[in-house]
């Protein structure tokens, strides 16, 4: 384990990724303090057309003290450009001033490659094993300027607060009309309902493609997960989660016109978070903020804290 000095800068080098190390880099995330799959190199890599890797790894003495997930674009680099977040990836041992000299080697390789800018997108603590804001105050020793601000709705599974009288009519009415709730692997018909109703209620298209995400499904089969709901076999709703240690988070959730009016993604929700997050410490809806968190979308949190959710930044 590196030992955390006072000044470390010139002991640490910033060293850009390659293929090489990817067994290091998944190894890496497999043990670290705030992982996500999403960190993993087969998803990362599944949108590497659309992406610029420019992923960094810091090394002390040739040990290995973090890395980043990262894309380049333009004189810019970004943590990372194609997932909801990213950061510096550490393990439990890490220490504040050992990170403050990642950070001054990090911003000397910049410098170096003449990148100008890094849009550092922080990972939310609901995912941390263990406290892992030592990047956010080197952040901050760094004079960072705060850009964007997003809200999202979560749940702590152990202290659930009661849903609102309108969900419980929901769920109610979903169980008296015979609406059932299964895992599936149908992405194909949830994507083509996911597709039409963000289309026609936003005008926008969802984040993957019906073949990405059935990509990404058959690569992390424990992480990704689609649970839908039916009458007499017709789907009215669907739900993807993404699944990591402690977090269920929705990924994707859409109803047809039936199925709002039945309750049925409703009762899909209660019943992921009442059958199926037994090892989760929370369950999260995402943001619903837009135009870089300055406008929060009241109606659509509305829905969510009527669940009992509650905003984490």
């Amino acid at each position: 384990m590196p030992v955390a000095k006072a000044d470390v800068t010139t002991q640490i080098r910033t060293v850009r990724y390659s293929d090489e190390a990817r067994c290091s880099w998944d190894e890496w995330i497999s043990t670290a303090k705030n992982s996500h799959f999403m960190f993993l190199r087969n998803y990362l890599e599944y949108h590497r057309h659309r992406f610029e890797d420019h992923s960094l790894m810091f090394f002390q003495n040739d040990e290995l003290l973090g890395i980043i997930p990262a894309n380049q674009a333009d004189d810019s680099l970004v943590s990372h450009g194609g997932l909801t977040f990213g950061g510096v990836i550490s393990q439990e041992w890490m220490r504040t001033p050992l990170m403050l000299g990642i950070f001054d080697s990090l911003f000397e390789y910049l410098r170096t490659k003449k990148i100008k800018k890094l849009r550092y997108k922080a990972m939310p603590d609901i995912y941390h094993t263990i406290p892992a804001g030592e990047d956010l105050y080197a952040l901050f020793r760094k004079q960072a300027r705060l850009v964007r601000r997003d809200a999202s709705s979560t749940i702590r599974l152990d202290y659930r607060l009661p849903y609102s009288k309108g969900r419980k009519y929901s769920l109610k009415l979903a169980e008296k009309n015979g609406v059932t709730v299964r895992q599936s692997s149908d992405f194909s018909s949830f994507m083509a309902l996911e597709t039409e109703v963000l289309a026609r209620r936003h005008n926008t298209r969802p984040v993957h493609s019906e073949d990405e995400i059935t990509l990404l499904a058959g690569r992390f089969p424990e992480n990704i997960k689609l649970f839908t709901a039916h009458k007499d076999e017709s789907l009215l709703a669907g739900l993807v989660i993404y699944e990591t240690r402690w977090v269920s988070h929705a990924q994707y959730m859409a109803a047809s016109e039936e199925g709002k009016d039945l309750g049925a993604l409703d009762l899909i929700i209660d019943t992921v978070m009442r059958d199926h997050c037994h090892s989760k410490r929370y369950f999260d809806f995402g943001i619903s903020t837009e135009n870089e968190g300055r406008v929060l979308n009241e109606g659509l949190i509305a829905q969510k804290e009527m669940f009992g959710a509650r905003t984490v930044l």
